[in-house]
C-alpha cells in the first residue's frame, strides 16, 4: 500500500530509529546505533536494516534525526502518519511496526522482528584487561559488635583448679573419637621421673613395652610385679596372646563370671567338628569362630544348638552396613514383627562399626577394656583416698547424652548377640568394658560427694567447676555461681556453653556488662525473656533493663511496642508520651491505638487527642477503616473509665458505617464485642439496634471464583522517571527509588509527599513502615542512605560491600550477604557492625529472605573449574537464635540458575531462562518451605517463564513473549486471580508481600494490587 504520507515532519515524540545501511552504508548504520544506543534499548532487524527501540520516548526534529524516527500511535510504531482508511487497511496488531520505505507501507507482526546484539559489532580482541580500584580509601572492614566466647576451659575456674593429666588429656581424645600419638618417653624424661617422685606418690604410667619385655613377660612374667604406688599397662606380645589362644584362662577378670574353657585339643577337635558336644562345647571351635554355625554356614548340619555368625560373617556383615551387621548378630532369633518395630537411626560409619567389632571380637577388645579399667580404678582410689587435686587432674567428664564414639569408649552395654555367659567378654560394649552404667554411676557420685565437700570448705570455684566440666550440670553450676556473686564467670560459662540467650543476658546484665547483654538481646530477641527471669530475683535490675529495651524498639521505630515495653515502670511516663506522640504523627494501625492509649492513659490524654479522634472516626474514607478497627480493638483492652465510655458511642458508629461497605472486610465480630459491654453509655444504642451478625462477604483474598483482574499499561502510560524500585506502606503511601534522582514518596491520592535528595535504586523498608533504607551502587561499593519517612528527612550512613540483602528489615536488624558471609546488621549504629554472622557458607550467597520468625539464604557451589556444582538452600530460626534449622540441595538443577525466588521460611524456586540449543525446556527446581503450612506446587516446566516471586499465600508469575511483558498473580489452590501487562522492552519488577503486589518497570509505569480488597492503584510519576 502507497499511503499518502511517506515520513512524520517537524518535531516528533520519537519511541524508535530506523537506520538503512543501503543509504547510509553498513559501517555507518552501525556506528549510529551505538552513537544513539541507551541503557535499556534494544536492536531489532527490521527489512535490511536496524531498528534501534528507544528505553523512553523522546522529542525529536525529524530534519535533524540520526536516522528514521518511528512514532508510537495506539500501541503500533509508524514511520509516517497514517489515516483513518490507512489504519484500517493495513489492520495492525499492538506491538507491530508499520514502516514505509520506497514509498510503500509494509507491516511487520511482532514475531517477525528479529533482536540484534550491538555488543557483537565492537571488536575488543586487541583489549586487556587492567585491574583498577577507587580512589578514596577502602570502607573499613565490618565489625563484629559481638565477638564469640570459646568455650570454657580449666583455666577459666581459677588458678585452684588444677591442669588436666596427659594420661586424662589422652583418655579423654580417646573418649570423643580423637585421635591422639601418645608419645614415647625418653630414658632421661623416666630416669627424672624415678628419682623426682615424692614418697607415696601415686603416678599412672602409659607406655608401650618393646619387643623384649613383651617377650620376657610372654614366657615368665607375672601378676604383680609392677612397683607399690605405681601402675602400668602393656601391650600383651605376640607369644603371649598365642599362648592364651590355645590354653584355658585360670583368672577371670575381677567383677566378671569366668566360666571354664577346654584345652587346645579339645578345641583343635571342636574346629573340625563343629556339632561336638560336651564339655568342650561351651567355647565355639575355630570353623565356628572363623565362618559361625547353623544350617546355613556349618558343613555337619545344625545341631549344635543355637546359631551365630563367625569371625567373617561379623567383619563382612559390618562393613556392609548396620542392617546388614544388625542381621548377622541376630542369627537364627525370630525376627520381630515389621509392623512394630520403629525404624533405625542412622549409625555410626563403616570404620567406626570395624573398630567396634575389633573391639568385640579381638584381643584388641581385652587391651582397651584393661587400659580403661585400669585408669578408672587409679581414679577410684584417688578420691576413696581424699586426693581431690589429683582425682580432679584425672577426672573425665560424663555427659548427659553419650554419641556413638563415647559410648563405645566408655562401655555402655550394646545388645547382646547370644543369651549365654561370655567369659572373654565378646557379646558387646558392656563386656569390652565390664559394668559401664554402673562405673558411670558411681564416677557420678563420687563428682557430687566432691562438689558439696568442695562447697562446704568454700572452694567455690573448684566445685562450680566439678558441676560444669565433670557433670555437665552447666545450668546447676550457673545458678550456683551466682548464687556465690561469681557473676562474670556464670555469664561467661552460660554463654560458652550455648544456654538459653535469655539467661545469658540475665547473667551478662547482673555481671554490669550491659553493653553485651543488651547486643544479645538485640540479637536474638529476648528481652522479654530477660526481664522475667531478672523480675523474680532482681527487681531494679528488670527495670533498668526494661527501659533499655523499650529505648531500643522507640530507636527502631516500633513505637507501639516501645510504650507497651515501658508502661509498667510508672516512673518513664513522660517518655512514654514523647513516643505515643510520634506514634501517633506516623499515623497507620500503631498510630490508632497510641491515640487510644493517649485518650485514656494520661491525666491530660483526653483533652490532647480529642481532635485526632474526632477526624480519625468521622474520615468515612476505607483507606482508614483498618485504622478505626485497631482504635476499636484498643478500647477493649483498656479498664472501664469516664473517657472510654465517652468513646464508645462514637466508634460504635463508626464501624456500622464501614461495615455497611461491600469493600470492606467484616467488622461484625468487633461490633459483637462491644455490644456486650455493660456500660451504660451503650444502653440505648444496644436497645435500638439489632444484633450484629458475621457478614457472608468474602474477602477477595478468599474469592477465587470472581473474575481476575486485568490491568494493561502501553507506552502512553510512562511517567517522567525511571522506577528501579517501588514500597507500598501503611496508608496507602508508596515510596519510589527513582535512580539518581532520589527516593519520593507519593500519596494515596498521587500527590507527592516529601523527596528524599539521596540515590536510591533499590529499597530496603522497615516493617512498622517509617523507615526505610536506600541503596545506590558506586563502583564495586553501595552507598547506604537512611530514610526517616516520619521526620521525612535523609542522612547518609555508609559504603559498604554487599553481594545480597534482604528486602526488609525490622528497624535495627538487616540481613546482608558479602560473597560466602551472612551477616545481622546493626543499623542503628553511627558504623556498620554485625551482631550475628556465619561465614564459610560454602559459595556466593545469592538470595535472602527474612521475616520476624525465619532467615534464609541460597548458596551457589561451584566447581575449582568454575562450573556449577549444586544451589543449597540454608534456614535458620530466629527466636533465641539465630539457630540452623537446615540444609538441603536444590533438585533438579543442571545449572547457574537466571531467575530465583524465596520466601523466609525456606520455600524456594530456581529456574534458567537462558538454556542451550537442543535442551529443550528449562527445569524450574523448588523446594518446600521448612515450616508447616500449605505451599505452592509451581510447573517445572518453564515456557516463556522469565521470572517468580513468592509470599505464603501468592506466587507471582512473570512472561516475555517479545515486547509484551506480563505478571500473573496466582493463589495457593493455583487460580489466576490478576495479570498485569506492560508493552515496551523493559522488563517487569515485581515486589509481593502477604498484603500488596507492586509491578513497575523503568518507564515510570508503577501499579500495586490491594491484596485484601482486589483494588489496583495506578501511581503517577511526574
Amino acid at each position: 500500500m502507497s499511503p499518502r504520507a511517506h515520513v512524520h515532519r517537524g518535531t516528533v515524540v520519537a519511541a524508535a530509529w530506523w537506520f538503512h545501511p543501503g543509504t547510509l552504508g553498513e559501517a555507518e548504520a552501525r556506528r549510529r546505533v551505538l552513537a544513539s544506543w541507551r541503557p535499556g534499548a534494544t536492536v531489532w532487524a527490521l527489512a535490511g536494516g536496524h531498528l534501534l527501540k528507544l528505553a523512553a520516548p523522546c522529542k525529536s526534529a525529524v530534519e535533524a534525526a540520526p536516522g528514521l524516527p518511528l512514532v508510537l500511535e495506539a500501541g503500533v510504531l509508524t514511520s509516517a502518519p497514517l489515516s483513518a482508511k490507512e489504519r484500517e487497511r493495513l489492520a495492525p496488531p499492538a506491538g507491530a511496526v508499520v514502516l514505509v520505505h520506497e514509498g510503500v507501507a509494509r507491516m511487520y507482526a511482532p514475531g517477525a522482528l528479529r533482536q540484534v546484539d550491538p555488543g557483537a559489532w565492537l571488536d575488543v580482541s586487541e583489549w586487556r584487561r587492567v585491574p583498577v580500584k577507587g580512589l578514596g580509601a577502602p570502607p573499613p572492614p565490618m565489625q563484629s559488635a559481638l565477638e564469640p566466647l570459646p568455650p570454657p576451659t580449666r583455666e577459666w575456674f581459677g588458678p585452684k583448679v588444677p591442669a588436666l593429666a596427659p594420661e586424662a588429656e589422652r583418655m579423654l581424645a580417646r573418649m570423643t573419637g580423637k585421635e591422639v600419638p601418645v608419645a614415647r618417653e625418653g630414658f632421661f624424661a623416666r630416669l627424672r621421673r624415678a628419682f623426682s617422685q615424692k614418697p607415696g606418690e601415686a603416678t599412672l604410667t602409659v607406655r608401650r613395652e618393646g619387643l623384649f619385655a613383651r617377650l620376657r613377660q610372654a614366657f615368665r612374667a607375672a601378676p604383680g610385679d609392677a612397683a607399690e604406688g605405681s601402675m602400668t599397662v602393656r601391650r600383651e606380645g605376640f607369644f603371649s596372646r598365642l599362648r592364651q589362644a590355645f590354653r584355658a584362662d585360670a583368672e577371670g577378670a575381677p567383677n566378671t563370671v569366668t566360666a571354664g574353657r577346654a584345652g587346645w585339643l579339645e578345641r583343635l577337635r571342636s574346629a573340625f567338628s563343629p556339632g561336638i558336644s560336651g564339655p568342650g562345647a561351651s567355647s565355639p571351635g575355630l570353623w565356628q569362630r572363623l565362618f559361625g554355625s547353623g544350617s546355613a554356614s556349618s558343613p555337619l548340619g545344625s545341631g549344635a544348638g543355637p546359631a551365630g555368625p563367625g569371625w567373617f560373617s561379623r567383619l563382612l556383615a559390618g562393613l556392609r552396613g548396620r542392617d546388614s551387621a544388625t542381621a548377622s548378630r541376630q542369627g537364627s532369633l525370630p525376627a520381630p514383627d515389621a509392623g512394630e518395630r520403629p525404624a533405625e537411626p542412622e549409625g555410626p560409619s563403616a570404620l567406626e562399626q570395624l573398630k567396634a567389632w575389633m573391639l568385640q571380637n579381638t584381643p584388641l577388645g581385652r587391651l582397651v577394656g584393661q587400659r580403661q579399667g585400669d585408669y578408672l580404678r587409679h581414679l577410684f582410689e584417688l578420691f576413696d583416698e581424699g586426693k581431690l587435686d589429683e582425682a580432679l587432674r584425672h577426672a573425665i567428664p560424663l555427659g548427659k547424652d553419650l554419641d556413638e564414639r563415647a559410648k563405645l569408649a566408655l562401655g555402655v552395654p550394646g545388645p547382646r548377640q547370644e543369651l549365654r555367659i561370655q567369659p572373654r567378654g565378646r557379646s558387646g560394649a558392656a563386656q569390652v568394658f565390664a559394668s559401664g552404667p554402673a562405673v558411670m554411676e558411681a564416677l557420678r557420685e563420687r563428682y557430687r560427694e566432691t562438689f558439696r565437700r568442695l562447697e562446704r570448705e568454700g572452694r567455690i570455684d573448684e566445685a562450680a567447676f566439678v558441676l560444669a566440666e565433670l557433670l555437665e550440670a552447666t545450668e546447676e553450676a550457673v545458678s550456683f555461681l551466682e548464687r556465690h556473686g561469681r557473676f562474670q564467670l556464670a555469664a561467661e560459662l552460660a554463654e560458652g556453653r550455648d544456654l538459653p540467650a535469655s539467661l545469658v543476658v540475665r547473667q551478662w546484665f547482673l555481671a554490669k556488662d550491659v553493653a553485651r547483654a543488651v547486643s544479645i538481646a538485640r540479637r536474638s530477641g529476648v528481652f522479654a525473656d530477660a526481664v522475667l527471669r531478672l523480675e523474680k530475683t532482681h527487681p531494679a535490675e528488670a527495670q533498668a533493663l526494661r527501659l533499655l529495651w523499650a529505648e531500643s524498639l522507640a530507636e527502631a521505630g516500633d513505637w507501639a511496642r516501645a510504650v507497651d515495653a515501658v508502661w509498667p515502670v510508672t516512673s518513664a511516663r513522660h517518655v512514654a508520651r514523647a513516643w505515643v506522640d510520634r506514634g501517633i504523627q506516623a499515623g497507620g494501625e500503631s498510630g490508632a491505638k497510641l491515640l487510644a492509649r493517649l485518650a485514656l492513659g494520661f491525666p491530660d490524654g483526653f483533652g490532647a487527642a480529642r481532635e485526632d479522634v474526632q477526624t480519625l472516626l468521622s474520615d468515612d474514607a476505607p483507606t482508614r477503616a483498618p485504622d478505626r478497627l485497631a482504635f476499636a480493638t484498643e478500647l477493649l483492652r483498656e479498664a472501664a473509665t469516664e473517657a472510654r465510655d465517652a468513646l464508645l458511642v462514637p466508634t460504635v458508629r463508626a464501624l456500622l458505617r464501614d461495615e455497611a461497605e461491600e469493600a470492606l472486610p467484616s467488622r461484625a465480630r468487633r461490633l459483637q464485642q462491644l455490644r456486650s459491654l455493660g456500660t451504660p453509655a451503650l444502653a440505648a444504642l444496644r436497645t435500638d439496634l439489632p444484633t450484629p451478625h458475621p457478614s457472608l462477604r468474602r474477602p477477595w483474598a478468599e474469592a477465587n471464583d470472581l473474575p481476575a483482574v486485568r490491568v494493561w499499561m502501553d507506552r502512553n502510560d510512562a511517567g517522567a522517571h525511571a522506577v528501579h524500585d517501588a514500597v507500598v506502606l501503611p496508608g496507602q503511601r508508596v515510596l519510589l527509588a527513582l535512580g539518581e534522582a532520589g527516593a519520593r514518596l507519593v500519596g494515596p491520592d498521587g500527590r507527592t509527599l516529601a523527596n528524599f535528595d539521596v540515590p536510591a535504586f533499590s529499597l530496603v523498608v522497615s516493617t512498622q513502615g517509617n523507615r526505610a533504607l536506600a541503596l545506590a551502587r558506586r563502583g564495586d561499593l553501595w552507598r547506604l542512605s537512611r530514610l526517616d519517612l516520619v521526620e521525612r528527612r535523609a542522612t547518609r550512613w555508609c559504603d559498604a560491600e554487599l553481594d545480597a540483602w534482604a528486602s526488609t528489615y525490622d528497624g535495627e536488624r538487616w540481613f546482608t550477604a558479602v560473597r560466602d558471609t551472612v551477616s545481622m546488621v546493626d543499623t542503628l549504629s553511627a558504623e556498620p557492625r554485625s551482631l550475628w554472622r556465619v561465614s564459610q557458607v560454602g559459595g556466593t550467597v545469592l538470595k535472602l529472605a527474612v521475616d520476624a520468625q525465619h532467615l534464609s539464604f541460597l548458596v551457589l557451589h561451584l566447581t575449582p573449574g568454575q562450573d556449577f556444582e549444586r544451589l543449597e538452600r540454608w534456614c535458620y530460626v530466629l527466636a533465641g537464635g539465630p539457630t540452623l534449622r537446615g540444609r538441603t540441595h536444590m533438585p533438579d538443577l543442571v545449572g547457574t540458575p537466571d531467575t530465583l525466588a524465596l520466601t523466609p521460611d525456606g520455600e524456594a524456586v530456581a529456574g534458567r531462562i537462558a538454556v542451550p540449543e537442543g535442551a529443550g525446556v528449562g527445569l524450574w527446581a523448588y523446594l518446600a518451605p521448612i515450616a508447616v503450612r500449605r505451599f505452592h506446587i509451581p510447573s517445572p516446566k518453564g515456557d516463556e517463564r522469565v521470572g517468580m516471586a513468592l509470599a505464603h499465600a501468592w506466587s507471582m508469575t512473570r512472561f516475555q513473549k517479545g515486547e509484551l511483558h506480563t505478571a500473573v498473580l496466582r493463589d495457593l489452590a493455583g487460580h489466576a486471580r490478576a495479570t498485569v501487562e506492560f508493552s515496551g522492552t523493559p522488563p517487569q519488577v515485581v515486589r509481593l508481600t502477604e498484603e500488596w503486589c507492586a509491578v513497575h518497570d523503568l518507564f515510570g509505569r508503577v501499579v500495586w494490587l490491594d491484596l485484601a480488597s482486589g483494588e489496583v492503584h495506578r501511581v503517577p510519576v511526574v
